[in-house]
């Protein structure tokens, strides 16, 4: 059994270091333990430091291509070493080394394809207030989303199992936190999470910049997959949405024609019928989509297949 720790890293010199020295050199019901440095295009020496830290894996990217990029390329990286659980944890120092032994135990025990690391967000002082309660909001939409218990869904600390990494395709350019979790639920994974401590950090995020842009990124993301996974559903809805709302101002047309003889409001019904046929062109939309998502399922299939006899001709 091999552990691979994945540390996705941007301008870490600082922390680098210390998050290294703070991770296990081994965690019992292993064989081996191995770090990968994931250098996302850092313009700083965290390669370096990662080097001196003793890290034999260190894979670079000469631009910054993102956090869930580099996720991705960390992942890939641990299962062509032969993992059969992969860890991810950040660089900052945030997550603790001495709670991976907790956070893969469910692996180990077959009783989990993909663990999370819950932060309790309630409990930490130093999120704000603003911060806590957004990140209550997320989780709660998330779950709602994805149909899993998750109570932490931003946390970067979890692990997965080779097959969960196996199935793991991220699309998204922001982040991995909420894709991940998404996924999972949707493809029927078995995933769980264990309450974690965590260590302060000082620095702030390189992730977004902004409370705002940070919501508007995540709303987008949520709203992509969901629409990826359910297009049928999601463009009901808005069609739905259109067409009744077109109806309710023909019908304002029709009281009206009958009440006043027709002078006048032929704005609602020029308004109501590009309603109507926006309606039923959302609906057809998300018919072809839903077709199409059938086609990717067959993809993502074969995708999982071509990944697998790479692995066994690597083995």
């Amino acid at each position: 059994m091999k552990l691979v720790i994945q540390i996705p890293c941007f301008n870490e010199e600082q922390s680098l270091a210390a998050t290294v020295a703070d991770l296990p050199g081994k965690v019992a019901g292993f064989d081996e333990v191995e770090i990968v440095v994931i250098d996302d295009g850092s313009t700083d020496a965290t390669a370096e430091v990662a080097r001196r830290a003793g890290v034999r894996h260190i894979v670079r990217s000469p631009v910054n291509q993102g956090l869930a990029r580099a996720f991705s390329i960390g992942l890939d990286y641990a299962l062509r070493l032969g993992a059969d659980v992969i860890v991810n944890t950040d660089g900052d120092g945030q997550y603790r080394g001495s709670e991976i032994p907790r956070l893969v135990a469910p692996i180990q025990h077959h009783r989990a394809d993909m663990v999370v690391g819950n932060r309790q967000p309630h409990t930490l002082k130093h999120f704000s207030f603003v911060k806590r309660c957004l990140q209550w909001l997320g989780s709660w939409l998330v779950r709602g989303v994805s149909g899993t218990t998750v109570p932490d869904v931003t946390s970067g600390f979890r692990a997965f199992s080779r097959e969960a990494a196996l199935r793991m395709n991220v699309v998204s350019e922001f982040t991995y936190t909420l894709e991940t979790i998404i996924q999972a639920g949707k493809k029927q994974l078995f995933l769980t999470h264990v309450d974690i401590g965590v260590n302060e950090t000082k620095r702030p995020s390189r992730l977004f910049h902004g409370i705002t842009g940070y919501i508007v990124h995540s709303v987008g993301t949520i709203a992509r997959i969901y629409a990826l996974y359910n297009p049928l559903r999601t463009f009901s809805w808005i069609g739905s949405a259109l067409m009744l709302s077109g109806f309710l101002l023909s019908l304002r047309f029709i009281v009206d024609y009958l009440a006043t003889g027709g002078t006048g409001h032929i704005q609602s019904l020029i308004l109501a019928a590009v309603l109507l046929i926006t309606g039923f062109q959302a609906m057809l939309i998300g018919l072809v989509a839903d077709l199409i998502g059938s086609s990717r399922l067959i993809l993502e299939d074969t995708l999982l297949r071509i990944r697998r006899l790479e692995l066994e001709r690597r083995d």
